[in-house]
């Protein structure tokens, strides 16, 4: 027996308690609260922390929406679903932190059913948390591999190898031929033992991200840096951009099914820029991240 209540309830408490987390490793500013009808269905609450003293802006969404028909997003992989009814509800968290060597990083817990009267529902959970950063510390690399390894080990041995696998092939970007970030977990259609045990591991993987990002956050906040590392930063920033415009499913799926531009686009880094055939100098720290760090590797066993 599903249950979507407790889902929501969950996701609610867990956007309150995130935001509460980040407040206070910032230090400085508040999260600014935006609440949301859709037309067509649901709504949602979007949180937003701008010009913080560590987080330029860091954003965290709950979202929950309903309609007649799902969106050609949803359906294009599941056919089968194509028709029913929908409803689709989680949180979402993107972090552009202000210091170059705090690393950006998402995540986001969702969970999703399509229903039709005369048959059983469709339901599954999905989500994951990933980290990309801009220069290379193989600590917090082990560290946050680490801490996503164990939230998921409770819940089958084999989980986050293949999690670990679907994040490093989902967040890859295609037509630059490189991966956003340094990978962690990714999972969608999962509603493996059941109701109970699928929520449990998502909880479980939500649980994780702050343990995960936060102590990176606090280790790295007070590093120096100048104008070479905010144009290196920049840069990067905009491989993050062009993946969520181009790639992102979640970003696809809010634009299809009529959810709020503002709140699906929260994801945007608030300053980055392009420069054309650009390439790092060798031996630089900014090459040691394209060649050292970014390329998919187990940091567990190098650990």
């Amino acid at each position: 027996m599903i249950d979507p209540e407790a889902v929501s309830e969950f996701l609610r408490r867990y956007q309150q308690n995130l935001c509460d987390e980040l407040e206070a490793a910032d230090g400085d500013s508040r999260f600014l609260i935006d609440q949301w009808q859709r037309e067509a269905g649901g709504g949602g609450d979007t949180r937003v922390l701008a010009e913080g003293r560590v987080f330029e802006r860091a954003g965290v969404a709950f979202s929950l929406v309903h309609g007649d028909a799902l969106p050609p997003s949803a359906s294009q992989s599941r056919p089968e679903l194509a028709g029913r009814s929908f409803r689709a509800m989680g949180v979402s968290v993107v972090i552009h932190p202000r210091n170059p060597y705090v690393p950006t990083s998402h995540a986001n817990v969702r969970f999703f059913v399509a229903e039709h009267p005369e048959e059983p529902p469709v339901w599954w959970f999905g989500g994951g948390f990933d980290l990309t950063p801009y220069y290379g510390f193989a600590e917090d690399c082990v560290h946050w591999h680490r801490t996503a390894r164990d939230a998921v080990a409770p819940f089958g041995d084999d989980l986050y190898a293949r999690f670990k696998q679907q994040c490093d092939d989902y967040f890859w970007i295609k037509h630059r031929n490189e991966p956003r970030g340094i990978g962690g977990l990714f999972f969608d259609d999962f509603n493996e033992g059941g109701f109970a045990h699928s929520f449990g591991m998502m909880q479980a993987v939500a649980a994780a991200f702050p343990r995960a990002y936060v102590p990176i956050v606090k280790a790295r906040r007070g590093a120096p840096w100048g104008d070479r590392e905010r144009d290196w930063q920049h840069y990067r920033r905009g491989r993050y951009v062009e993946f969520n415009l181009v790639y992102d499913r979640g970003t696809l799926f809010g634009l299809q099914s009529g959810g709020r531009t503002e709140s699906i686009l929260m994801s945007m880094p608030p300053a980055a820029h392009w420069r054309y055939d650009y390439h790092p100098e060798s031996g630089s720290p900014e090459a040691a991240l394209l060649e050292d760090y970014l390329p998919p590797r187990d940091w567990l066993a190098d650990a």
